[in-house]
């Protein structure tokens, strides 16, 4: 591949003996799927911080789940790409492997990765506010059946705006971080939490790969400008071609 630091990048990845790995929107472009801001951040004249909040939420669940099973029709259409099924070879080839995502759309435990944490949630459950019951969807919520019987909503199983991550979540992803060599950040920016701290930029123990086309790079960071569809399933062949 004629990309800037792709024989680099391959060859940490054939060295390494831990990967972790932190996925972002971009994942799912190729897949179809529009990422969090796309038309302009908004829907239906709604900024989707108003709706992807608890605010928003008790202000007019119905039309937020309006929203919410959108979406969910959206990734149930979807599959996963070139990207992800890499990831999932990527972890059958290295001793230590480890993938936090921020998406909810399912689509990377679809492709068969096992070592796996969803940091945001997914929009395959629905929780309550008030007991913590949670259900499965097979299908769009029922907006008919928001008032759960402990007196509590059931709302999408997502980390809203303002809400703190999954306490065993973000641990999890931690530990991985912390024992990896090597760190791939794909479809994500370095600029934002979590990955800003989970990447260790700067850190000269680890080396970081980072997978966006408008990837900024960093001192101990291979910078790959192209689609993670693209960079990902080269970089897992190019680790034999080295």
């Amino acid at each position: 591949m004629d990309i800037p630091g792709f024989r680099e990048a391959a060859a940490a990845l054939r060295r390494a003996t831990g990967v972790f790995v932190l996925t972002g929107a971009g994942m799912g472009v190729a897949s179809g799927l529009k990422t969090f801001r796309s038309d302009g951040g908004y829907w239906r004249e709604k900024r989707v911080e108003a709706l992807a909040s608890r605010a928003g939420f008790e202000a007019d669940p119905i039309f937020c789940w309006t929203w919410y099973n959108e979406r969910f029709a959206a990734y149930a259409a979807a599959d996963p790409n070139a990207g992800h099924r890499a990831l999932v070879e990527l972890e059958n080839r290295v001793p230590q492997f480890f993938l936090a995502t921020q998406n909810v759309d399912g689509l990377q435990s679809r492709a068969g990765s096992r070592a796996l944490v969803e940091l945001h949630g997914d929009l395959q459950s629905a929780r309550c506010t008030g007991c913590g019951y949670r259900e499965p969807l097979g299908a769009p919520f029922d907006v008919a059946r928001i008032a759960h019987a402990c007196g509590g909503k059931l709302r999408p199983n997502v980390v809203w705006f303002g809400e703190s991550l999954p306490r065993d979540a973000r641990e999890r992803a931690e530990r991985a971080s912390a024992a990896a060599d090597v760190i791939v950040v794909a479809g994500t920016s370095l600029l934002v939490q979590p990955a800003a701290s989970l990447a260790r930029v700067g850190d000269a123990r680890v080396t970081v790969i980072e997978i966006n086309p408008d990837a900024g790079g960093g001192p101990n960071v291979h910078a790959l400008r192209t689609g993670t569809e693209i960079a990902l399933p080269a970089l897992v062949a190019g680790m034999q071609g080295i």
